[in-house]
């Protein structure tokens, strides 16, 4: 037994001595050592992204504090990409043994990295190369890749930092940018920091302040701008025509940490009085004054989700959203957003002002709940699942804003707006002789545009969940807005409430604006559709049933046939191109009358119509003034004026 001990005891005294004498080599050729590895970064940079990484002066001090000098990243015949004037840092000795770099401390003395882009050609545009990656996907365990990548970073963001005079500097074509760090400090976990940002429009000084702690994974940070004004965001105003700033941003992360093989990363974020300003978005300043999104989103081995727990807060209104993906056998997208019930009052007084000027003014009584389920399997493209449910208790609207939706049922004037121009005035009424009441048309003309167009239209209260999933599905796999969803009431709301403008703002608007005006009644789906024919553009500057029933065919509403309104119907959305439907010899081409063959074979089936009202109908004979426009080439193209098939902006 004392033999053993004796022998056990030997073996530790050998093992100590060697690593006594592992670290007396590395502490005594630790600077050879470093200068092995620079040369081995140089060399992999120089090979992999065609730069040359030049160090006046690498030194360890003691064991783990390393000192440069100089450091210069130049890309082969471009700018300078990174210059380091000094850097000292310390690492951590026991991740140094298994091979990670964790850095302790970190002084950053004078330097910059430059961004310089001039045509198409950058100093950093090697690093944006992909690299060929032999891992097949179906290895990957998205929450374990997250969780190490995660922490290379935060092992990479000293526990002690202090930075000054070091500049971020972005050249994109002469959209010039410099963020200035006059002072980057963390000490203690606490993180200040003061960057003065400069472009060719303005200079302003913003600063980040508050707890980080990149051991433990926790931060609490508060972005703003030093002398309390508007923080406005350089550079995307002029690359990408958004004006956009914000009075403060609120960070918090309160936990990013492995949890039974999942990766659970739980915190929220808050920004006040958010403006946006964008052509494509609204005509107006977007301004949002309080935001919050507290999140819990969860990593699995072939998912990633937001958890339902999460809630988002715009103004008043507060939603439970879930996300998720999941990357299997098949790609399936899912999303969950649930309002709980609210005032109606405060849901409009919340919405983003400039987003929804129409609502602004607007009162309303009673209160509503809404839920949206959305899923889609990439491998059963045609099971959509698509449940929009608003369920409202006692809503009314006690006054209109700027859309005054009563106008509907009262004669008014209307005037198209084509490419920004607003056109000659239509007054909607019996006093003007063109105007043609609902009972004074050719029946004819609503069964084919509704069978056309809209076939649940007096039914539907302005929405058609079928068509939304059709149109998410084909959407999806075409990976462009190739149809849409909308209805003639839609369209009607389009045309006499708002604008052709192709703005975010114009289509959330249209939504809300006619689901007020289908669920409160405010016109019968008669009144609607005589406005609708009377107004909507049926071909070159021509309005309304009765101007369009002379243009092409010297009649009056009444007196058209099936086979015109069937002509009517298929040229409303592109009704500038109808020439189009013809060939040189002035007869419907091929397309078209198949069209009109499946349209009466729907009617139909719908009983509709019967076999008599087909009898006698000749041939499509135009015979009014657009017979002149047969002679020349389509060249006017003005596709979806009335289009109920296509979603646009």
């Amino acid at each position: 037994m004392k033999k053993r001990k004796q022998t056990g005891m030997l073996i530790l005294k050998i093992c100590g001595a060697a690593v006594l004498l592992g670290l007396v080599l590395l502490f005594s050729f630790r600077n050879s050592l470093l200068n092995t590895v620079i040369q081995r970064v140089d060399a992999k940079l120089e090979k992999d992204y065609q730069c040359n990484v030049a160090i006046q002066k690498a030194a360890f001090h003691g064991l783990t504090n390393v000192e440069f000098q100089q450091i210069t990243l130049v890309p082969q015949k471009a700018d300078t990409l990174v210059r380091i004037d000094e850097l000292k840092t310390s690492v951590s000795f026991w991740k140094l043994l298994v091979g990670d770099i964790q850095l302790g401390k970190l002084e950053i003395n004078k330097g910059f990295i430059q961004l310089v882009k001039n045509g198409k050609h950058s100093n950093y545009e090697a690093f944006l190369k992909s690299k060929k990656d032999t891992t097949s996907t179906d290895e990957v365990n998205y929450a374990k890749l997250l969780n190490r990548v995660s922490s290379r970073l935060m092992d990479l963001v000293p526990t002690d930092m202090q930075v000054k005079g070091f500049a971020l500097k972005i050249n994109d074509n002469g959209n010039k940018v410099v963020f200035d760090f006059n002072e980057l400090a963390l000490a203690e976990k606490k993180l200040k920091t003061t960057i003065q940002v400069t472009s060719d429009k303005f200079s302003q000084q913003w600063s980040i302040n508050g707890f980080a702690d990149p051991r433990d994974r926790k931060a609490d940070l508060t972005f703003a701008n030093t002398k309390g004004d508007t923080i406005k965001l350089p550079y995307i105003d002029k690359k990408f025509n958004l004006k956009t700033g914000f009075k403060s941003i609120h960070f918090n992360l309160e936990n990013l940490a492995m949890d039974n093989g999942e990766l659970h990363i739980d915190g929220y974020s808050s920004i006040d009085n958010l403006f946006i300003n964008n052509p494509k978005i609204a005509s107006k300043d977007v301004i949002i004054k309080n935001a919050r999104f507290d999140y819990r989103w969860i990593v699995g081995k072939r998912f990633i989700a937001l958890d339902s727990t999460s809630t988002i807060q715009l103004n008043n209104i507060k939603c439970q959203p879930f996300v998720s993906y999941t990357n299997d056998e098949d790609k399936i997208y899912a999303l969950k957003l649930n309002i709980p019930k609210m005032k109606a009052q405060d849901f409009i007084s919340s919405l983003p002002t400039g987003l929804f000027r129409h609502f602004e003014g607007m009162e309303a009584q009673g209160s509503f709940s809404y839920s949206l389920n959305f899923k889609y399997n990439n491998h059963k493209p045609n099971n959509v699942v698509f449940d929009s449910s608003l369920k409202p208790e006692g809503i009314k609207i006690t006054k209109y804003g700027e859309a005054d939706l009563n106008k509907i049922n009262s004669p008014f004037t209307y005037r198209a707006i084509d490419k920004g121009v607003l056109q000659r005035p239509i007054y909607v009424g019996s006093g003007n002789w063109n105007y043609t009441p609902l009972t004074s048309m050719s029946p004819y003309l609503t069964k084919c545009v509704l069978t056309s167009e809209d076939p649940s239209f007096m039914t539907h209260r302005g929405f058609i969940n079928a068509a939304f999933k059709e149109s998410i599905s084909k959407n999806i796999r075409t990976k462009k807005f190739a149809r849409g969803a909308s209805t003639i009431s839609m369209q009607l709301v389009k045309n006499v409430f708002l604008t052709r403008e192709k703005t975010l703002s114009r289509k959330l608007e249209e939504i809300l604006l006619v689901y007020v005006l289908e669920n409160n009644r405010i016109a019968s789906k008669q009144r609607m559709l005589e406005v609708y024919f009377n107004i909507i553009e049926w071909g070159p500057n021509i309005y309304g049933i009765a101007e369009a029933s002379q243009f092409y065919f010297q009649k009056k509403p009444w007196d058209l046939n099936i086979n015109q309104c069937l002509f009517l119907a298929q040229i409303i959305p592109n009704p500038k191109g109808f020439m189009a439907k013809f060939d040189s010899n002035n007869r419907l081409k091929p397309g078209p009358k198949q069209t009109e063959r499946f349209l009466v074979n729907l009617m139909f089936k719908r009983n509709l119509i019967t076999s008599n009202d087909t009898i006698g109908n000749f041939p499509l004979y135009i015979s009014g003034p657009a017979k002149y426009y047969l002679k020349q080439k389509p060249t006017i193209s003005d596709s979806n004026t009335n289009s109920i098939e296509e979603f646009e902006f």
